[in-house]
This record gives structure tokens, sequence and C-alpha cells, in this order.
């Protein structure tokens, strides 16, 4: 397999014309496979040793500061070209080493000295993706890449990168009560609960606000716990606001936070809706947050 050249550096900056128009641009095809590595195509009418840019999108008012440089090889024979296209080229981005936590916005540099260009979307395949992942066969770090299209319809990939992680499964909201079981990843050998294990609901914005559930084995690598809609709502302290989801695998440990991160759904919080139950004037919503995980969101009724 061709191993592509990858270096970290400055690049145009993102204020820097970038294409004439989307009509124009590049559409680029790419592939993942089980273990994270990417395959990037995409065909260019001239181009002089052309590289690909993975850009870091910054906070909001931020200056972008991190970029990734791959060289781009032919993808095929000498002087073969697609007719609508042009040239194909070529990137493999390796599983390592990984990309930061974020959303990486695609560009491909013609030349040592040319402006960047936007990449359309065009076919990814995620395939691979689909079945996830098992715990005691997957590295550390959770390196997880999954490619998908934005609003303008331009190629860029959102990566998570996690030492721990919870993985929902299969999340079963009743008009009482919330059932969640999730797989563990980058914890104790078996990832068994321990003394002192159990589920934590966290409040946003309240130092220390939290509520406890049982946490249970489930199979070999996996938890299952349930909690309660009253617990959420029916205290002296509930009302509005946005639990957020964790387990914790024993006494001391650092709560592990719950998402699902191992598919080919880069944003699951428009694909993945959950019922909301009313409960004493409370409604509570189970839902996947902008980074795909799990939270319980309650508002007036």
């Amino acid at each position: 397999m061709t191993r592509t050249k990858v270096t970290e550096g400055t690049v145009p900056p993102r204020n820097a014309p970038t294409a004439p128009g989307a009509g124009e641009l590049p559409r680029a095809d790419c592939t993942v496979d089980r273990h994270g590595r990417m395959e990037v195509r995409f065909g260019l009418r001239t181009a002089d040793a052309p590289r690909l840019l993975l850009r870091l999108r910054p906070p909001k008012g931020k200056p972008e500061s991190v970029t990734r440089l791959f060289d781009l090889k032919p993808a095929g024979p000498p002087g073969e070209r697609d007719d609508a296209a042009g040239r194909r080229w070529r990137a493999v981005l390796e599983p390592g080493p990984p990309l930061a936590e974020g959303r990486w916005d695609l560009f491909v540099l013609p030349a040592p000295d040319a402006e960047r260009t936007p990449l359309l979307a065009g076919v990814r395949d995620l395939r691979a993706l689909v079945a996830g992942r098992d715990p005691g066969s997957t590295p550390l770090p959770l390196a997880v890449r999954v490619p998908f299209a934005t609003p303008d319809g331009t190629l860029a990939v959102r990566t998570w990168l996690r030492t721990a992680h919870a993985e929902a499964d299969r999340i079963e909201v009743g008009a009482d009560s919330t059932t969640v079981r999730a797989r563990l990843f980058g914890v104790e050998p078996g990832g068994r609960p321990g003394a002192g294990a159990a589920a934590l609901l966290r409040l946003r914005g309240r130092a220390g606000e939290v509520r406890e559930t049982e946490l249970h084995a489930d199979g070999p690598d996996g938890v299952r716990f349930t909690f309660t809609q009253a617990q959420l709502t029916d205290t002296p302290e509930g009302g509005p606001g946005v639990w957020d989801v964790l387990v914790r695998t024993r006494t001391g440990a650092r709560p592990i936070r719950v998402g699902r991160l191992l598919d080919d759904v880069a944003d699951r919080k428009k694909v993945f809706v959950y019922p909301s139950v009313t409960l004493g004037g409370l409604k509570a919503l189970t839902y996947y947050t902008l980074d795909n995980e799990l939270s319980v969101e309650v508002t007036a009724g």
C-alpha cells in the first residue's frame, strides 16, 4: 500500500480566495475502513505536485491554527485521465498519528504556492463503520473518523479522540424510565463494573448536582442502567435543565461520557430522535448532542 507523507505547517490563510465557483470545484470520493484508515480520491484538470489539506475548524471567533498536509499520488497508471475531471489523485490517511477531535474541512493545494480549493463531497463509502468496533481489539486512544457533507456540499471529517468511551447501544425510552445499554472502551480489563460503579446524570451549570443509578454488567464488555424520569424532575432542585449521561465503573474511577461514535453517522442529533416524556408539568427528552453524546433535556411541559 502506498503511504502518504504527512507534514504539519502553515497554509494559505482562511480568507485567501479558494475557487471561482462551486461548479468548478473537484468532487472527492472517500472510503474509510474499520481501523480508521481513510482514502480520498478526486480529479484535477491541472496540477503540479498537489497536496491534500485538512483544516481543523477553530472555535467561533478564533483564528485557525491546526492543519495537516498530505501528499497526493496518481490514482491510476501514468497518463490515465478522467474525461470529466482530469487526472485522478489519491491520498491515504493512515490511522496514526490520529487527528485531533473536532471537525476538519478538506481542501486541495494544486501547486506549492496555489490557493487552497475546497473539495465537494462525492461518494462516501462508510460501510465498514456500520458494524462498530470490538472493545477487546481496539487500540487506545480510541480514534474515530467519519466523513460527511457540509450544508454547502463540501467534504469534511468528524473526528473523536478518547482515552475512554462508553458506546451507547440500545436505548429504550418508557413512560416512567429510560434504559441504556453501552459497551466500554479504555477501562480496566474485562470492563466489569466494580464496587461503587454507577451511572451518573450530571446537571450542566450547577456544580456538584448529580443523580446516580445502579450500573450493571451486560455481556463481556457491556453495561446497563436505568434512570427514572422522576430522578430528574421530582426533586426540590428539579426543573428545566440539561443532564449529561456518564458512567463510573468503580469507586474513584473517572466518569466516562456515554455517546454513540462508532458508526457511519457524523451528526446524530437530528437523525436519532427519541420520544419525550411528560411528568409533573415537565417534559424530559433523551437526545444526542452535537458531539454525539447522550444527554437528557428537561423543559417546561
